[in-house]
């Protein structure tokens, strides 16, 4: 069976759709391991991993079933502009609120300023005075710089984040498109 037949923005809308759930997929696998090693150390995760994790699990799943629904021939393209819209905001905040303290970092340095620990849960280990504390909240800076694995995957998700940006950008261009395009009637033939 098929696909709708949109020419080249259908196959950009379904391109940038894949992309965006290989992005999404790879933040939430990052962002639930770091939790993950958190939660094992009794310590409440920061804020701005709950609320990444939060905004990719809905976008992925919003970009299953838009898919589903244009597959089928049967997304409303305007609704989908706007929800992709909507989208767009919730990962420009999510790109900003991860990268703030990011942007600042240089991960090549850290292993040599805090003993080259290799894992999260490693330098929680190392950090008895702040992670140990049953339910302490972690500091989402200090945690950054805690090891070179850490920041570089955090630079990761902050990239990913950047480039769902884009990709959110275009799938609303996309999608404004092939709303016109379905709008536009094809002429009557006049019968002789």
């Amino acid at each position: 069976m098929p696909g709708p037949d949109y020419g080249a923005l259908g196959t950009s809308f379904t391109i940038v759709r894949g992309l965006q759930a290989v992005a999404l997929i790879a933040i939430i696998g990052m962002t639930a391991n770091f939790i993950s090693e958190m939660v094992q150390t009794n310590s409440s995760p920061p804020s701005v991993l709950v609320g990444t994790l939060t905004v990719t699990c809905i976008s992925v799943l919003y970009c299953a079933m838009t898919y589903i629904l244009y597959y089928d021939g049967i997304l409303p393209f305007l609704i989908n502009t706007g929800m992709d819209g909507l989208l767009l905001i919730a990962v420009i905040v999510v790109a900003i609120t991860v990268g703030k303290p990011l942007s600042y970092m240089n991960c090549n340095v850290i292993g040599s300023q805090t003993g080259n620990v290799d894992s999260a849960s490693a330098f929680a280990a190392n950090m008895g005075y702040n992670w140990n504390k049953e339910g302490t909240k972690v500091n989402y800076y200090r945690w950054l710089g805690a090891t070179k694995m850490t920041c570089f995957e955090m630079k990761a998700i902050w990239g990913l984040s950047i480039a769902l940006c884009i990709l959110f950008a275009f799938s609303m261009i996309c999608s404004v498109c092939l709303w016109r395009r379905t709008k536009t009637v094809a002429p009557k033939e006049v019968e002789p």
